[in-house]
């Protein structure tokens, strides 16, 4: 893959790295009210200013989950996602303060209670993919990776990114395509297919039983999609698979589930969002009330790095 010299869009999948950092990292404590921990803030603000020192990008948009229990998904499916507990008051708390935390960095924000961030990335990927920059969408979910339709665009799990070590550490962290279908076994316009077969237990979307990664992947390779599959599953009895003779009656048995469980798997693209590239222009950062903001959640040191930002308005009392 030749990488382009264009800045590329940024996408930040922002929830999945606040859950890391809320469960890794020692408690920060709230200055003014000590019963409000702030260790998922520091985490994800100090990923923040060193994305935005590093990468200076130009156009970026941070989203989030809100629609545990309310998404869409719900209500075709009770249970889609029924075994995660719901965020408990101290990481209601951190989710809404890293939303303001982006916003006061210049970083536009994105949260529905019944989109999941990922349909949010999905949505604007999907009404940015004109536009000749490459995007890169920083997550570490590597589900994301269905909606890439473009040889440029790109996962990138920023975190794991170490640009002091070496190039390899660049490399290492960005998934392309061709990455994708290494490592799932299927292109990733068919991940939600893939999904649909083998079923996703961290979302609970069930899966068919008997049918493992191999398998699906193998009928995938054959077939393309599901719909190419129910209609010809008499070849499937002629195949070199481990009980391909009852395979095709154990399709058609659990025909519905697998079109429901395709519905849960598939990212939903198609929410209006911006209208162009500049609604998601980084903005200017308040040095001055980002300063005071971080003094509050508890790390003021970082208030250190801000003269380092791109998009910096210098506060004259300082």
């Amino acid at each position: 893959m030749t990488q382009s010299t264009t800045k590329p869009i940024l996408l930040i999948d922002a929830s999945i790295y606040i859950f890391q950092y809320y469960f890794s990292l020692p408690d920060h404590w709230f200055s003014e009210d000590d019963s409000w921990p702030t260790a998922a803030v520091y985490g994800y603000t100090a990923f923040l200013i060193r994305l935005l020192i590093e990468q200076k990008p130009q156009n970026i948009a941070a989203c989030f989950d809100e629609s545990l229990e309310t998404c869409f998904r719900n209500t075709i499916y009770p249970d889609y996602k029924s075994s995660r507990a719901l965020p408990d008051e101290a990481l209601v708390f951190q989710l809404e303060a890293c939303k303001q935390v982006s916003e006061l960095l210049g970083i536009k924000t994105f949260a529905s209670e019944r989109y999941e961030a990922d349909d949010l990335i999905g949505s604007l990927y999907q009404q940015l993919k004109h536009h000749s920059a490459p995007m890169a969408v920083l997550t570490r979910d590597k589900d994301l990776g269905q909606i890439i339709k473009r040889d440029d665009d790109y996962l990138w799990d920023y975190a794991q990114y170490k640009p002091t070590v070496s190039e390899n550490s660049l490399r290492a962290s960005q998934y392309y395509t061709q990455d994708l279908v290494k490592k799932w076994g299927v292109k990733p316009a068919q991940f939600a297919d893939f999904l649909a077969l083998v079923g996703d237990s961290i979302d609970d979307i069930p899966g068919v039983p008997g049918i493992g990664k191999k398998t699906a992947a193998y009928l995938l390779g054959v077939f393309d999609s599901l719909e190419a599959m129910f209609n010809q599953l008499d070849l499937i009895r002629a195949m070199s698979l481990r009980g391909a003779k009852s395979l095709p009656d154990k399709l058609l048995k659990y025909q519905e589930q697998i079109r429901m469980a395709k519905k849960l798997a598939t990212i939903y693209c198609k929410a209006k969002l911006i209208n162009e590239v500049n609604d998601i222009a980084l903005k200017p950062c308040d040095i001055g009330v980002a300063t005071e903001y971080f003094r509050l959640m508890g790390f003021p040191k970082l208030s250190q790095r801000l003269g380092q930002l791109p998009n910096i308005i210098a506060d004259k009392n300082l």
